[in-house]
């Protein structure tokens, strides 16, 4: 395969990886694929899995350009879809026959289905059907878009990611009479768009008592999907009634966990189909989380201030992780650092 093909199957693919991100915090428990149907040069159709229990990314991408150019345009295309063609029936009929009955002649694959049960399926049907296979293309970028599903279908326990908004120097807080608000509104719009993405929002009880917060989405970021949990966890019996998260017209999605391990808690949330959490909570819980090696990966948005209140985002109990892959981007006068977490010895 010469080099301007391997080019063009990375230059749709990451047209798939575009469609698929669309379906962040919509789909779960399902993982978000994205599809992408290419006659010649020419894209033919799009699609991406809007819902779980709704039609998967490739049967919308084969209806869109059914209805657009017709099925006969169809024979002989490629489809690169992000995540392997799922090969059983579920809620829906499996993709491999949907591609086989289009008369789809090449499908290329992001990554394969993370499923043991079912990884490489599809793809094996499918090559025994006569269609042309190729996999792993912008495999990477592929995996993190199902992170969530991945390690959730895996282990049984949701991904977490931990966020923190703190001082230049490492501070959680501001001093008493210098307001509430560390970051920047360009910040806090994006901790909205990472709160659509994820299940779950937890937080600890000192987090509940001294912020008040309301932890849901808000504006825009609340428009096609349900709110996410909010999960409050406290060694306190007792909790007043008058916080936000209690009161306001999203206290249905609220829940106290008295008494819990973290450990214990996310192993609930996942039996529950809950595939991700971000912890907005405190250093204490964010110290055991990393301490105990159930934090995947960690968000910190540091504003540009020097000094502030007594909170430090970790108490400095000897938990200690690195961060691999990290990333770093502005957002107004704030940077923002994200990574996997892992081991200190990694």
């Amino acid at each position: 395969m010469g080099d301007a093909h391997i080019d063009r199957d990375t230059h749709f693919m990451r047209q798939a990886l575009a469609e698929g991100e669309q379906g962040l915090g919509v789909t779960s428990p399902n993982p978000p694929v994205g599809a992408v149907i290419v006659q010649g040069n020419e894209i033919l159709g799009t699609g991406w899995h809007r819902k779980a229990g709704g039609p998967h990314a490739e049967v919308e991408a084969i209806r869109d350009a059914q209805s657009r150019h017709g099925a006969e345009t169809l024979r002989g295309a490629t489809i690169y879809v992000t995540l392997e063609p799922c090969s059983t029936e579920g809620k829906t009929p499996p993709c491999v026959s949907a591609i086989r009955e289009a008369g789809l002649a090449r499908v290329v694959a992001g990554c394969r289905d993370p499923n043991p049960r079912h990884a490489g399926a599809g793809l094996n049907m499918l090559r025994h059907a006569g269609i042309e296979v190729r996999e792993g293309v912008l495999e990477e970028r592929a995996r993190d878009l199902i992170r969530f599903f991945a390690k959730w279908i895996t282990t049984g326990v949701p991904w977490v990611i931990a966020k923190t908004a703190m001082t230049i120097d490492g501070r959680t807080t501001l001093p008493p009479d210098r307001g509430r608000w560390i970051t920047s509104e360009e910040s806090r719009e994006d901790v909205q768009r990472l709160r659509r993405q994820i299940d779950a929002i937890l937080v600890g009880g000192e987090t509940l008592r001294v912020d008040d917060p309301r932890l849901n989405l808000r504006g825009h970021w609340a428009e096609g999907r349900e709110q996410p949990l909010r999960v409050i966890l406290t060694a306190m019996r007792e909790i007043s009634g008058d916080y936000e998260v209690f009161t306001d017209e999203h206290a249905h999605r609220t829940e106290v966990h008295h008494g819990a391990l973290l450990s214990s808690v996310l192993e609930k949330l996942g039996a529950r189909g809950v595939t991700s959490v971000l912890l907005e909570s405190g250093g204490r819980l964010f110290s055991h989380g990393i301490a105990a090696n159930l934090i995947d990966e960690a968000v910190f948005y540091i504003a540009p201030i020097v000094g502030g209140g007594e909170k430090r985002v970790m108490p400095g109990d000897g938990a200690m992780a690195r961060l691999h892959g990290m990333t770093v981007e502005r957002f107004g006068p704030d940077i923002r650092v994200c990574g996997r977490v892992g081991r200190s010895d990694e």
